[in-house]
């Protein structure tokens, strides 16, 4: 395991916290502009994103090692593997359809929701505040997915609300899993088979396989920067956040994540999805906020 840095000054922490939440909102951005602007299918985008994700976090760990002989490989399991590829294929098949900014809050909101049911499962009592916050979030989150001629359209937003739930569950899996990055490097790599058998299943079904050069290039650049430089990044910050600003800060990867499919992207921000922005995110952020650290 690669030696501990000591503490980090706070302007480094503010620079690394900010590229780790752009590389989060550029994945949303990615895939949406290779989906909607390249030839690539949604199989392949998957393919290539964990694959070069897991190259570029096995050579970080690699470099970061000096010399130590535990592989990368060895580190993570076949669980939380598969929860990463969940959250990486639905993610996926889920920016057919929806745009960037919805995708990413549907996204992060769901991973909030399900980091914030295990809580209420083992126990915890939402009251107050954080009992109001929780049901402003959830009814954001119905408000945003009620039939009308603005309502993102249904099989994309349960796909990223599948997502949503995988990436949760793989967040809870990791806690405490030991040294996060070489963890994360293993679950990319045990992941891989996984995604031959999406590849292999999207033959059967007859679905076309698609490649061209800017669908490679972006989804190298989501898996390579966004996905593998980026969790590198947001855990070489963690350390110095307190878990409440860890989990608030998560928070603005929506809102860069609007802003970018604005600017980029040529999207357009309904009523409804900034409405249901204001409920889900301020709602989650009442419970986070009010919830005391362990």
């Amino acid at each position: 395991m690669p030696p501990r840095a000591g503490p980090r000054l706070p302007a480094q922490v503010f620079l690394l916290t900010t590229l780790a939440m752009l590389a989060f909102a550029a994945n949303s951005l990615l895939c949406r502009l290779a989906l909607r602007g390249s030839g690539i299918d949604a199989a392949s985008f998957t393919t290539l994103r964990l694959v070069s994700g897991a190259l570029t976090l096995w050579l970080i760990v690699r470099l970061s090692a000096r010399g130590c002989a535990a592989a990368p490989a060895g580190a993570g399991n076949w669980w939380s593997a598969l929860a990463l590829f969940v959250y990486a294929a639905a993610f996926s098949l889920a920016y057919l359809s929806l745009s960037a900014a919805t995708g990413a809050l549907l996204l992060f909101g769901m991973v909030q929701l399900t980091m914030i049911g295990q809580g209420l499962r083992k126990g915890e009592r939402l009251r107050g505040w954080p009992l109001a916050g929780f049901a402003l979030a959830m009814a954001g989150l119905v408000g945003l997915l009620l039939p009308g001629l603005s309502a993102p359209p249904m099989a994309g937003s349960l796909l990223m609300a599948l997502a949503g739930v995988a990436w949760g569950v793989y967040s809870l899996r990791g806690r405490g899993a030991g040294d996060p990055t070489r963890v994360t490097a293993g679950n990319f790599m045990r992941s891989l088979p996984f995604t031959l058998a999406l590849g292999l299943l999207w033959l059967l079904l007859g679905q076309p396989v698609h490649m061209d050069p800017a669908g490679v290039l972006y989804a190298l650049a989501s898996g390579a920067v966004a996905s593998g430089l980026g969790y590198a990044i947001w855990y070489a910050a963690l350390p110095s956040l307190k878990s409440m600003s860890a989990a608030t800060v998560q928070l603005s990867v929506p809102a860069i994540a609007a802003a970018g499919g604005v600017l980029f992207l040529d999207e357009a921000l309904s009523l409804r999805l900034v409405l249901a922005s204001i409920a889900i995110l301020g709602g989650i952020a009442l419970v986070i906020l009010a919830k005391p650290e362990a």
